[in-house]
């Protein structure tokens, strides 16, 4: 509401000289702030031992894939005028846009199956594509990091939260192997009274 308030300029919003740049922009960011928000759910459950914060992930993934295909929107019909032979040039000419278009295809099947049934449809393998997700949170990075032209302090600041939060999935993971592997082997005392 606030972006089409802005666009037309209703009850006194304005987008400023630029409203499309300012839409592509607050789409764009908003679509990256959520992805970060469902990255940020599991580590807040396992620190804080509340629930919580799992229950708004898919909420919050499906909010991120629809900001993105608004992103794309902006761009494709007030950007570009739905004009696709342009998308090809400005393709060849600015790559970060591929890497944005790879991050919404992928957040496609995301968004497909993030439904109760599809989660009880697919099984285990729900979880296997929904780790999709960390790519398309590299790729979308990526992409704000190209597209900036002069400050790249804020997509660097995304980049080093992703980095903490992948570093603390990788070594959570880690510690769920290890743990594992010690339930499994017998102790010595065991092994011992056994012969």
């Amino acid at each position: 509401m606030w972006l089409l308030a802005g666009l037309f300029g209703w009850w006194g919003q304005s987008l400023g000289p630029n409203p499309v740049r300012e839409m592509l922009h607050f789409t764009g960011k908003t679509s990256l702030n959520l992805l970060m928000l469902t990255l940020m759910a599991s580590p807040l459950r396992t620190i804080t031992g509340q629930m919580l914060w799992q229950r708004p992930r898919r909420l919050l993934g499906v909010a991120a894939f629809y900001y993105a295909l608004l992103h794309f929107l902006v761009y494709a019909v007030l950007e570009l005028d739905l004009d696709f032979s342009d998308l090809a040039r400005e393709i060849t000419r600015r790559p970060y846009i591929i890497l944005g278009t790879l991050a919404l295809l992928g957040l496609i099947p995301l968004a497909a199956t993030s439904t109760d049934r599809m989660m009880r449809k697919l099984g285990r393998r729900w979880q296997t594509l929904h780790r999709l997700v960390y790519p398309i949170a590299i790729l979308a990075i990526w992409h704000y990091y190209w597209q900036v032209k002069a400050d790249i302090r804020e997509p660097l600041w995304y980049a080093a939260v992703l980095g903490v939060l992948l570093g603390w999935r990788a070594w959570s993971r880690a510690q769920q192997k290890t743990q594992r592997g010690t339930r499994r082997q017998p102790s010595v005392s065991s092994r011992s009274s056994n012969r």
